[in-house]
């Protein structure tokens, strides 16, 4: 199996004991277990596995792998494995894609209150779809779709928005046809972005007053209710941003996005090109300007940082479904979706369970087939456990 040349992994082990060491305030418990997590990855540390050609007799070395969700190495197949079960749940019908972004000055905010901001994110947000979608000025149908969390911009800044992936249509009220929104339009961005704005900052304003929020530092001003009030009025007279995009043309393109989308972390080891003297160079996109590629250089240390301001906390669920996706009513309702539509019932899809067939599915590539004799299968042979000397075979780790 191919790597790149370099790794987040290496420029946290060629840097993260100094980051760590100067830093003023220790980073948090979970922070540590990523950034332990991301350099052990598919290393001895960790165990794995001695694979053995049945013909010619080659044998390598399988590392296994930390399955961290911020892993760069380990969404491929966690990716494979979640589109797996998407399959069956898409409508032959158009899809949108809506972006609903936090201003800027919310930032500091959110980067103390991760776990409040992003559930009053995900439930402003959408709330908003939910009733403009009702709303008979508009759509006048229940709606389905799933929300992804993205906290990074480009340059690794801290940047929290959801991406929203929604079929173009759906249920009347009397749940006895499906009503589908005009071709390229689904609902309209500025209507969005009030209500989004005003569902928000009440859900906010409700947070503060029931002694939910953080507000330490730069922001311990904001702690005072007047103070708090006042920051509160200047963000209801800023227009927030929705942002709809194109819709897709066609179930099989929606597949390709939400792989690309679901389990994207904040950069990839593709991005990145070198590090040296203590820098880190990567590509960054810049879409102000029709996303053209340009390139970054930062300190390792403040690349450490800012990779690590993405951290989730602990068992955040980052991916929601809402609507007639949501969990508790999905299979019924997709069925309902299905018979409106004249489509017919889809066939479950079934996960692939084995990392070598989510792999070769995923990259049309086999690691069952032997890189030295190619005519064999390769077939495991022994496995040794974390803290266990490997023997000396090739890695393909």
């Amino acid at each position: 199996m191919s790597r790149p040349p370099l790794e987040v992994a290496d420029i946290f082990r060629r840097h993260g004991e100094a980051f760590q060491a100067s830093l003023a305030v220790p980073l948090s418990a979970v922070q540590r277990r990523v950034l332990s997590a991301i350099q052990l990855c598919r290393t001895a540390a960790l165990g794995g596995q001695i694979e053995q050609c049945d013909r010619c007799g080659h044998r390598r070395l399988c590392y296994r792998s930390c399955r961290n969700r911020h892993c760069p190495k380990c969404q491929g197949s966690a990716r494979e494995a979640w589109l797996e079960k998407r399959r069956d749940e898409l409508l032959p019908c158009e899809y949108f894609h809506l972006v609903f972004t936090l201003p800027q000055e919310l930032a500091a905010i959110a980067l103390q209150n991760k776990r409040a901001l992003f559930d009053i994110l995900f439930r402003a947000a959408s709330r908003t779809l939910r009733e403009i979608a009702a709303d008979p000025q508009h759509l006048g149908a229940e709606t389905g779709f799933l929300a992804v969390l993205h906290t990074w911009g480009q340059q690794l800044q801290f940047h929290p928005h959801l991406h929203c992936v929604v079929p173009g249509g759906g249920i009347a009220p009397a749940g006895d046809r499906w009503i589908a929104c005009r071709p390229g339009f689904f609902l309209p961005v500025r209507v969005l972005s009030r209500r989004f704005r005003t569902l928000f900052l009440d859900h906010l304003d409700r947070a503060f007053r029931q002694g939910g929020l953080r507000l330490s530092g730069s922001l311990a001003p904001l702690a005072d209710p007047a103070a708090f009030d006042r920051y509160l009025r200047s963000l209801r007279k800023t227009e927030w941003v929705v942002y709809s995009k194109p819709p897709f043309a066609g179930p099989a393109k929606v597949l390709d996005y939400l792989g690309r989308y679901t389990h994207r972390v904040a950069i990839s080891n593709h991005r990145l090109l070198a590090v040296d003297n203590g820098q880190v160079r990567f590509h960054w996109r810049d879409y102000r300007h029709h996303g053209k590629r340009k390139t970054m250089t930062l300190d390792a240390a403040e690349f450490i940082r800012r990779f690590l301001l993405h951290v989730l906390p602990p068992q955040f669920r980052r991916v929601r479904y809402f609507g007639f996706l949501a969990a508790r009513c999905r299979r019924e309702r997709l069925a309902l979706c299905r018979q409106l539509l004249g489509a017919p019932e889809a066939e479950p899809a079934v996960a692939a369970e084995d990392y070598r067939d989510r792999f070769e599915h995923l990259t049309g590539r086999s690691l069952r087939d032997c890189p030295a004799c190619r005519s064999g299968q390769m077939f495991v042979a022994g496995r040794f456990e974390p803290g266990d000397a490997p023997p000396a075979l090739e890695d393909t780790s």
